[in-house]
């Protein structure tokens, strides 16, 4: 399972809220609840308040998402893999009060294909991005009523990122000014340079901590803090792919990029996450968490090249702090069959003036259901489905340096802005297109204790 996992953006920016097949049932809530081994992702105070003396527990989550970009009347779809995010969780008694455990997870990830050649191309072709967390966790009962815990986040992981260097469009006036015939000119839609940055990041170290307070028997409150963490590729490779007479015309500038190393930071933010959970009868759970984002971190994506200084890049996404709300309901049916049932709206972070295709940010509604069934003492299996409908995103734009006119301006020289300006090619170009995502989200886990 470790050696599958890959991570995708279904929670809004590229994080991820399908983190517990039992959690996701009841729309992610998990603060306020007593969640043995998997509250050290949701809280690790929690994890003390367990009455068992070892518990492990494991869920994998298969993400079918879609997406569509509406641009000057034609639709364009993505044709992404399927996306697995997961975790497996240990937690043991140390003490009567005190406990300890460990947690894989994915926390941050993103997958999306748009293909090769499609008109936003320059902005985003396909992405994959993996992010893994592993915590040790200590959690301490302070009182019979009240718990506190904290874990150490130990995170890497890697991007894989293909976008288009130039627009078939602006290098058709370039070309024609050069006098090249009509037969070698681009077709709308085609990509006639891209290039491939792949990178492993540093390991970045965080913290998670919480606290878990049983007011009485019917209501408990709880709250978590996760920390920002920063992932950096110092050392990733690039490699450029050509299309047509893209080859010949532009190698002798773009293959530079082939023989040289490139750097980038990408933030993780902090969440926040206060919770409540009410027990209105005996059977029945009803809980509620309201998770702060502290996406308002992300505001430039900067990719800079060794020795290269004229390619890098310098996108702005000036995002902003954005609320997850989530509830849920548990009914325990039977010792042995528990039904649950939860809605998730995750609101958007994103910009729509400086919107990217690699993340089609927009507010995402998520209704779940689940269940979780013991065939035999001490075993349970859990499922959980939810549907993620995404409220759209019109008139998102997205802009971009015209490479073109970087290449004209190096060989031409002063005599450049004039030609430019004759030939109609801009230092900046734009890309606006409406955004519909959605995607079906099935998950299934394994919880064994004593």
């Amino acid at each position: 399972m470790l050696l599958c996992a890959s991570a995708s953006a279904m929670a809004e920016g590229y994080q991820v809220n399908t983190l517990s097949t039992k959690q996701q049932g009841m729309g992610s809530t998990g603060v306020a609840l007593h969640l043995g081994a998997e509250s050290q992702i949701f809280n690790p105070g929690a994890v003390a308040m367990s009455d068992k003396t070892f518990e492990v527990s494991g869920s994998f989550t298969a993400i079918s998402a879609h997406a569509t970009a509406t641009h000057n009347g034609s639709e364009y779809k993505t044709d992404n893999d399927l996306s697995t995010p997961m975790n497996v969780s240990a937690s043991f008694k140390i003490y009567d009060n005190f406990y300890g455990g460990i947690t894989f997870y994915t926390p941050f990830g993103s997958g999306i294909n748009w293909g090769t050649h499609w008109p936003g191309a320059v902005l985003n072709q396909k992405v994959d991005i993996k992010c893994f967390t592993l915590q040790p966790t200590l959690s301490w009962r302070v009182l019979p009523n009240l718990s506190i815990g904290a874990g150490a986040m130990v995170t890497w992981g890697n991007v894989n990122l293909d976008k288009g260097l130039l627009m078939g469009s602006s290098l058709n006036k370039f070309m024609g000014a050069m006098g090249m015939p009509e037969e070698a000119m681009y077709k709308p839609n085609v990509t006639p340079a891209s290039v491939n940055l792949q990178g492993n990041s540093k390991i970045a170290v965080g913290f998670n901590v919480g606290a878990i307070w049983d007011i009485n028997k019917q209501w408990s409150v709880g709250a978590s803090y996760r920390s920002k963490m920063t992932m950096t590729v110092d050392k990733g490779d690039a490699k450029v792919s050509y299309t047509g007479v893209a080859e010949s015309l532009l190698s002798p500038a773009l293959d530079n990029l082939n023989a040289t190393n490139f750097s980038a930071s990408l933030p993780c933010p902090y969440v926040f996450t206060f919770g409540v959970a009410y027990k209105p009868i005996e059977n029945l759970t009803l809980a509620a968490d309201l998770q702060l984002n502290g996406w308002g971190t992300y505001k430039y994506l900067n990719i800079e090249f060794d020795n290269l200084s004229e390619y890098n890049q310098n996108l702005k996404k000036d995002y902003k702090n954005a609320f997850t709300y989530h509830l849920g309901a548990e009914w325990n049916v039977t010792k042995r069959l528990d039904l649950r049932a939860g809605l998730m709206i995750d609101t958007n972070p994103c910009n729509s003036d400086y919107y990217n295709p690699e993340t089609p940010g927009q507010t995402r509604i998520a209704p779940s259901v689940g269940f979780s069934f013991s065939p035999i003492k001490n075993l349970a299996i859990d499922f959980a489905f939810t549907y993620l409908q995404g409220t759209g995103m019109d008139n998102a734009t997205g802009s971009y340096e015209d490479l073109v006119y970087k290449i004209g301006a190096t060989q031409f020289k002063d005599a450049w802005p004039a030609i430019a300006d004759k030939i109609g090619i801009t230092p900046e170009g734009t890309f606006t297109a409406d955004y519909r995502v959605h995607a079906f989200i099935p998950s299934i886990g394994l919880t064994y204790s004593f």
